[in-house]
């Protein structure tokens, strides 16, 4: 008889036996984050600070056994996404877009963290925009008392963020609370009018002042809008 209830509570169903690969939350974050450039512990540490290290082994080694990334160059190595794991984008990139069109409501100030949110917010600087050579932005989240003030330094296409002081001549400040700079990330206001209402607030090169519609960092996902749940 329990071998019976056994056979009765598995699946041959696909979906379950892949979502018993990537179904957990910290699985499906560590794999985003290699999607949009991640490649060593240290950067996943960084994008993703609500991780412990204990979790965060655990998961790149369920990863490595379940065949979707490989390390490479040992223990300090990189962890690269093996044909298995590149399949998966239009699973992660599927999974944002309706989350953030039918769950956006139920986002809440818990789920924005400030180092999370920095991470994504300087790598999607528009780097094209801005002067040629270096250009240093500070910024300084108005409402935060840990990691308040962060600077992102940008030059050659690349872009360094840096929650101490870099020691650099800074071109812009940018100040405002957390949930107004997100928000304008995420496509929810646009960034002059957040500048306009000075919720939103700048000093420094008016050139970037003038042009911060062309370079402010936006979300790939910003154009998704929220739908709203029948009742």
């Amino acid at each position: 008889m329990g071998e019976i209830l056994k056979n009765e509570v598995g699946s041959l169903c696909p979906a379950m036996k892949a979502a018993d690969m990537v179904g957990d939350k910290w699985v499906i974050l560590i794999l985003r984050e290699m999607f949009l450039g991640s490649s060593r512990y240290n950067e996943f540490q960084r994008a993703l600070p609500r991780i412990s290290p204990t979790i965060l082994s655990k998961r790149l080694k369920q990863l490595e056994s379940d065949g979707l990334v490989i390390k490479k160059g040992g223990k300090s190595g990189e962890y690269r996404l093996t044909a298995c794991g590149r399949e998966l984008w239009p699973v992660i990139e599927g999974l944002a877009t309706w989350g953030l069109r039918w769950a956006r409501r139920r986002l809440s100030e818990e789920d924005i963290d400030s180092g999370t949110f920095m991470w994504d917010f300087h790598r999607t600087l528009n780097t094209g925009a801005l002067p040629d050579g270096e250009t240093v932005i500070c910024v300084s989240l108005s409402d935060r008392t840990v990691n308040r003030t962060w600077w992102m330094a940008a030059c050659d296409g690349t872009v360094e963020l840096c929650v101490d002081d870099p020691g650099k001549d800074v071109d812009l400040y940018v100040s405002g609370t957390l949930e107004t700079i997100a928000g304008v990330w995420m496509g929810d206001t646009p960034v002059l009018s957040a500048v306009k209402d000075e919720r939103i607030v700048m000093n420094g090169a008016p050139h970037l002042a003038r042009t911060v519609d062309q370079w402010f960092p936006k979300s790939m996902f910003a154009e998704v809008r929220p739908e709203r749940l029948m009742a």
